[in-house]
């Protein structure tokens, strides 16, 4: 979506004229809720090692969201409701399914090439096609950032609760299974909070750029921070951060939201791994 916007010739006035349009309003709401919940939810992905297994996910929601448009329906929901069965199906596979690569990458490209096959059905959704792979925040509408308030919530408190037994069987899986922990419930339930994440990740960024944003700075917090409860701070605040950066310099160059969320992201990973081998 290019922005043709007529700019002010005051320089006395206070750049802020971006937020009078409602695109930008709504773009920034939802890139916000996003990015918390990205920062958040990425930040144990990475601890636990499954950053492969969430960039499947994003692929599998693409075969979900072409399939809803295929039958009519909105590709929102078909994205949440295939991307949580794959998240589900993933942790009931287990250890066997995380270790597995090659499946994992085949995963991947029947994904996309079912989704493939379904737009091939209805040609004029190409522009359709185009969002899903690489976002585009900039249409997403008021209802739709309602939506992803609410999978917002419904991630970061699902996360929330799960956390204690969840950071025990990430940092020490042997010990937390002699206690009694249950690894598979836990793994189930961690990556259907993660498809819940994806699903919201893929309206910003889309299907290709997921890792950007879920697991850029995540990774860039572990690697500036020690304690858990900073790392979570930080890696919600630099994926905030980045969102919001990155639109207002697509606003001011019109270039793709997207890229620059990459950009940013990429950038801040390297300067975190250059600090930390200051420090």
């Amino acid at each position: 979506m290019r922005m043709t916007v007529t700019r002010t010739a005051d320089t006395n006035t206070p750049r802020t004229y971006m937020f009078e349009y409602d695109f930008m309003q709504n773009a920034f709401a939802a890139s916000g809720i996003v990015a918390v919940m990205a920062g958040l939810v990425g930040y144990f992905l990475v601890l636990r090692g499954q950053s492969f297994a969430g960039h499947a996910l994003s692929h599998l929601g693409f075969t979900g969201a072409t399939g809803a448009v295929l039958i009519g329906a909105p590709p929102l929901w078909g994205l949440i409701a295939v991307t949580v069965a794959g998240g589900v199906g993933m942790g009931l596979l287990g250890e066997r399914f995380a270790q597995r690569d090659v499946a994992i990458g085949i995963v991947l490209t029947v994904s996309l090439g079912f989704g493939l096959l379904f737009l091939h059905f209805f040609t004029s959704y190409v522009a359709t096609a185009t969002a899903l792979l690489f976002g585009n925040v900039l249409a997403v509408d008021a209802a739709t950032v309602w939506v992803l308030l609410v999978l917002g919530l419904v991630s970061v408190v699902a996360l929330a609760v799960l956390s204690r037994p969840l950071l025990f069987a990430s940092i020490q899986p042997e010990l937390a299974e002699a206690k009694g922990v249950p690894l598979q419930g836990i793994g189930v339930a961690f990556l259907a909070i993660v498809a819940l994440a994806t699903a919201g990740s893929v309206q910003i960024v889309g299907v290709l750029l997921v890792f950007a944003l879920m697991v850029g700075p995540a990774a860039a917090a572990q690697r500036l921070t020690a304690g858990v409860l900073p790392g979570l701070a930080l890696a919600a605040g630099l994926a905030l951060a980045e969102a919001w950066l990155a639109l207002a310099l697509a606003f001011e160059t019109d270039w793709p939201t997207s890229f620059w969320i990459t950009v940013l992201s990429a950038g801040v990973y390297l300067t975190a791994m250059a600090l930390g081998r200051i420090t």
